[in-house]
């Protein structure tokens, strides 16, 4: 039995009562009983805490904190078999996918650490579910939408150190403790990697945690059922306690919305570029042709040399470096392509991922090395860099050619 007493009035607000481990919460919310588990996503006690719960209450419903994407890729394990990582440059989802294997890799350093597997608690959760007859429902937010919102809400700045965070973060699972996985409670998986950065940008505990409780507190509250068990990260429990009790209407659609770009992003797209070429042209106008010469030269040097310096720090193919050095000060111009995107073609083309990259996937991501040595990895990090240092070779060229024409 579970150490918690249940409040017998039910009214259409909520009441709450708080099971003696803090980790279960009996609700009534609009005639419904919600009991909502709030788990550590790499916890075996976690886990077979949520499977005698859902045995021992029988729910009509369980929710769980997975999108369809990922609840499709717990049933899918060899999803990374068909991965095709040209569409993925073309649909310009490198990063996303990028730092989808980032948090994967965490979460499977950390299970395989402590001798269980990923999200195994909902696993678990499916799993009752599917024996006592319940119907499971995914009730978060699709990743790709939350992330894309994070990376929107960001500044140029804010995206370089976000990134650098990512990376340099991949090396924190190895010095985590058993002892550890309590406090990881309390922190979503993705907060846990982003613990430095996300102190200087609101946008990211705006959009990985609030809002998503949001979500997930709605997708609860309309489950179909009278009696719902809820699986959702401890993260997220509290905020998902404090929106059932609100009893509003939360708009979903809104949640789902991908933030477009404003409208001073969409003009500075092509203002900028707009006026890098002013740039030449007053510097051939006003300070001669040398002059003008002169910056051109600057803008090539700097744009290559930058944009292929971050191919070689992604140990691209030589001709790989090759293509980003011409294409940075081109693309530069072109608001509509990247410079990273014509590298990780040429990078896709001349080391043509093979089937047994695709499946080391799963391995390699678990090791530093593993994301240079696997030739599928190694691609979106050609994008990435490439992308940043053609970013910076630009941010390094404009002050140069002003300082021309002075």
């Amino acid at each position: 039995m579970i150490n918690a007493r249940e409040n017998e009035t039910q009214d259409s607000g909520t009441n709450e009562n708080i099971s003696k481990d803090n980790m279960i919460d009996h609700l009534y919310c609009q005639g419904k009983q919600i009991i909502l588990i709030g788990t550590a996503h790499v916890s075996r006690q976690s886990a077979q805490l949520v499977t005698d719960t859902i045995y021992e209450h029988k729910p009509e419903t369980v929710c769980v904190e997975l999108c369809q994407t990922r609840l499709a890729s717990l049933k899918d394990t060899d999803k990374w078999r068909n991965m095709d990582i040209v569409k993925v440059i073309k649909e310009k989802k490198a990063l996303l996918l990028f730092m989808n294997l980032l948090m994967a890799s965490f979460q499977k350093k950390m299970a395989d650490k402590f001798g269980i597997k990923p999200g195994q608690e909902m696993i678990n959760a499916i799993e009752a579910a599917q024996k006592t007859g319940a119907q499971v429902v995914p009730s978060d937010r699709e990743i790709q939408i939350t992330l894309s919102r994070v990376w929107r809400g960001m500044g140029l700045w804010e995206k370089i150190k976000f990134i650098t965070s990512l990376v340099f973060s991949f090396g924190a699972s190895d010095e985590i403790e058993e002892a550890d996985i309590e406090k990881m409670k309390q922190e979503d998986i993705l907060q846990t990697l982003l613990a430095d950065v996300k102190k200087s940008h609101p946008i990211i505990e705006k959009t990985l945690i609030n809002e998503r409780d949001q979500f997930l507190a709605e997708k609860i509250r309309t489950a179909p059922g009278e009696k719902i068990i809820a699986v959702v990260g401890a993260a997220h429990a509290p905020g998902i306690k404090r929106y059932l009790a609100s009893n509003e209407t939360i708009d979903l659609d809104e949640l789902n919305t991908i933030l477009p770009s404003g409208n001073l992003t969409k003009i500075l797209k092509w203002a900028i570029p707009a006026a890098i070429l002013l740039l030449f042209v007053a510097g051939f106008l006003t300070e001669g042709k040398n002059a003008g010469a002169d910056m051109i030269w600057i803008w090539i040097a700097a744009n290559g040399i930058f944009a292929g310096l971050g191919a070689l720090l992604a140990l691209a193919h030589p001709l790989t470096i090759i293509a980003s050095i011409i294409a940075a000060p081109l693309t530069s111009l072109n608001p509509m392509i990247a410079a990273g995107w014509v590298s990780g073609l040429v990078e896709a083309f001349v080391r043509k991922p093979k089937v047994k990259d695709l499946e080391a996937i799963p391995n390699d991501i678990l090791h530093i090395k593993g994301f240079w040595k696997n030739n599928v990895i190694r691609i979106l990090l050609v994008v990435i860099f490439t992308n940043l240092g053609s970013t910076i070779g630009t941010m390094t060229a404009v002050p140069l050619m002003l300082k021309l024409l002075q």
